[in-house]
């Protein structure tokens, strides 16, 4: 049970009795103080002087204001080691609180300077646990003895004796590898898709084949530091393969289809396409699914192996030209070269309609109660699409047969009245 006579009040008197540890706390205080106010007098002076507001969106003055957040950890680390050098040049031999403020202040700019290069906050707290970790460790003075702890404490993989310092070695390891494989993967994927002459679908795979190839690499040089013989892998990789054969087909079939659609160019971001009912078109191409976004804002995700085994309408594959077909039907009353013209006017009045080729506009057959015309033109963004470009045409089309007289027919139809009783009536008589 607590109580106050628990309290080691002789450990606490002798904090501030203490010659040494007195200063040591005086100088800790001041050089907070001090840091304080020096980087926040020198970051009011850069921001006054050498950062525009106007330029506040521009990547340097980005890279400005996060290097000013290295200023205060910089302060203290420096203040901190020349109160040390100072209190060693006085011949103090303790450093019970000075060489922890150089630990932590060591490891806050550690951490700030991860901090510009990422934004992640599942990395950041990892990187602040790890820093923070090493510099309590050190600071009481047990670093050393937790390293031989953690090299004693091992077991055996085959003939190869493996530490568990070995393994959180290769994890740490593992991890800055593909934090820095995450960076170089998007560097990369944005050089391949300045390339001018190389076509998007050939820009994804190269852009996969890389953040592949990084990753792979990644995880043998994090093998090969924990010591491990990549050889002894092969059963475990035969039976990963068996399992990937009978458990995962649907999966490993649809990487394998992303594949050849990259390869083949077949489907490539942009292009208008048209499966099963869904017309859209292409925003991503992925590794197990293509992204295709509708006329109406909805977001389909097509597994690959349906784009390579179902029927693909590709409005825009090796050409972006689409010919649109507009059925008209006129009274046999209306003279149809007066019809045909003036559905010709109409397609030439759209801005999206081409005239190279021409739209026409053909006489197809005498209907049972119209004359059948045919308006067809071309246009060059079905993307933005088809059924609007339509349905501009024909209100077109409505507005000038209203204009001339010219009637679009309805279907008629002769309704017969039988009187069964009377016939019956008839027949009895």
């Amino acid at each position: 049970m607590f109580s106050l006579d628990t309290i080691p009040w002789n450990e606490i008197q002798k904090l501030w009795t203490d010659n040494g540890l007195r200063f040591q706390w005086i100088a800790l205080i001041a050089v907070v103080i001090v840091s304080g106010v020096l980087s926040n007098l020198s970051i009011r002076l850069i921001k006054r002087n050498f950062i525009k507001d106007e330029n506040e969106g521009q990547d340097w003055e980005a890279w400005k204001r996060n290097g000013l957040r290295l200023f205060p950890p910089i302060v203290l680390l420096v203040l901190t080691v020349l109160c040390l050098s100072g209190f060693r040049a006085l011949q103090f031999e303790t450093s019970d609180f000075i060489q922890p403020a150089v630990n932590a202040s060591t490891a806050w700019l550690l951490y700030r300077l991860v901090g510009i290069a990422t934004t992640n906050r599942a990395w950041l707290r990892s990187i602040a646990v790890i820093l923070f970790g090493l510099a309590a460790l050190q600071s009481f003075g047990i670093l050393s003895a937790t390293l031989e702890l953690l090299e004693m404490v091992a077991f055996q993989l085959g003939d190869r004796r493996i530490s568990v310092l070995n393994l959180i070695n290769g994890i740490g390891i593992l991890l800055a590898l593909l934090w820095g494989t995450s960076f170089l993967g998007s560097a990369g994927e944005t050089k391949i898709k300045q390339l001018p002459h190389i076509p998007p679908s050939l820009q994804v795979l190269l852009a996969k084949v890389l953040r592949t190839f990084l990753v792979v690499l990644s995880f043998v040089i994090a093998l090969s530091t924990i010591g491990l013989d990549l050889s002894s892998f092969a059963i475990l990789g035969g039976a990963i393969g068996v399992g990937i054969g009978f458990g995962l087909q649907k999966v490993v079939s649809n990487l394998v289809s992303g594949l050849i659609l990259l390869v083949d160019r077949s489907i490539k971001p942009g292009d208008v396409i048209e499966i099963e009912g869904t017309y859209g078109w292409i925003n991503s191409l992925r590794a197990r699914y293509a992204s295709v976004i509708t006329r109406d804002g909805k977001e389909h995700l097509i597994p690959n192996e349906d784009l390579i085994t179902n029927r693909v309408i590709n409005w825009s594959f090796s050409d972006r030209n689409v010919r649109v077909r507009v059925p008209i039907g006129i009274s046999y009353n209306a003279n149809p070269r007066v019809a045909i013209q003036l559905c010709l006017d109409s397609a030439n009045s759209s801005s999206r309609t081409l005239q190279d080729p021409e739209p026409k506009c053909l006489l197809t057959g005498f209907g049972e109660n119209s004359i059948d015309l045919e308006l067809r033109f071309w246009i060059d963004d079905p993307s933005n699409g088809v059924g609007n470009i339509r349905s501009e045409v024909l209100l077109g089309v409505w507005d000038r047969f209203k204009d001339n007289g010219i009637e679009i027919p309805f279907p008629h139809r002769d309704v017969r009245i039988i009187d069964h009783n009377n016939k019956l009536g008839k027949i009895g008589n």
